[in-house]
């Protein structure tokens, strides 16, 4: 498995496909494996190199048990550091939830390394969501299994793929994302400047809905799509409904580039 190395934690990624480069970036306590589960790498590797990347604390990369190592330049250098050890110097971004926190991190941290941002479950303040529960920092201290639990008792059973993927997660790093400084709290300066192209998406019955929706008017170059009764994990796993339009934005943004040079 490839991995890249920053500051001394392992990023592990995969490369599936080929053409121009698009970076995929899963949820909180989600993995690489997910995009497969939800149906975005088959229709996308057709005409993509996607390159998808465990966060850290995620899949099978470091787990450090440290907030610190979470803060949100970190997160955005994860994938610089990823983009740098396959000699990339620029590509498009697909994130969701935390991934998509991310993204709004590197239009903070590193914007000239991205062609467009695609934007999913996420408002620039990174509050409002209503995917995690309040008090998931005591159910990871009770381990995956209360976690589980108490996710299936709200949404219903998970299928067996997803519920084996999130309870191979370590609790304690997940503690640790969770206490992490947000890092987004500068936003309403940098909305203004992300001149690149952005696609941001949505549930309607998401808790990051309004946020989303609202940034809007402040982005110069973005496109917006919400999903009518969909909530956050529903749209998390709606591959179908959201691959059209990342395809089709994916096509303007390419004519972009090719023009900017």
């Amino acid at each position: 498995m490839p991995y890249a190395n920053n500051q001394g934690v392992r990023i592990h990624y995969h490369v599936e496909g080929d053409g121009p480069p698009l970076v995929m970036q899963h949820g909180f306590t989600s993995s690489i494996q997910n995009w497969y589960l939800n149906g975005y790498v088959e229709p996308l590797q057709k005409d993509y190199r996607l390159i998808l990347i465990d966060a850290s604390g995620h899949g099978a990369s470091g787990k450090p048990h440290d907030p610190k190592d979470y803060e949100l330049s970190l997160r955005v250098r994860d994938v610089t550091t990823v983009l740098d050890d396959l000699g990339i110097d620029k590509a498009h971004f697909l994130g969701f939830s935390m991934g998509g926190r991310i993204g709004f991190g590197i239009a903070i941290h590193a914007p000239q390394r991205f062609h467009s941002l695609i934007i999913g479950g996420m408002s620039p303040s990174g509050s409002g969501g209503n995917a995690l529960p309040a008090n998931r920092v005591e159910l990871f201290q009770q381990g995956m299994e209360a976690y589980v639990a108490h996710q299936e008792a709200q949404s219903g059973p998970m299928d067996p793929d997803r519920r084996a993927l999130m309870l191979a997660n370590d609790p304690q790093a997940l503690i640790a994302a969770t206490n992490a400084p947000r890092g987004t709290g500068d936003m309403e300066d940098v909305l203004p400047t992300m001149t690149m192209p952005c696609l941001l998406y949505v549930g309607e019955a998401d808790g990051f809905y309004e946020g989303a929706k609202a940034c809007m008017q402040h982005l110069p170059n973005a496109t917006f799509v919400s999903f009518p009764g969909l909530d956050h994990g529903q749209t998390s796993r709606a591959g179908d409904l959201v691959v059209p339009h990342v395809a089709k934005f994916l096509k303007g943004a390419a004519i972009t580039a090719a023009a900017a040079g």
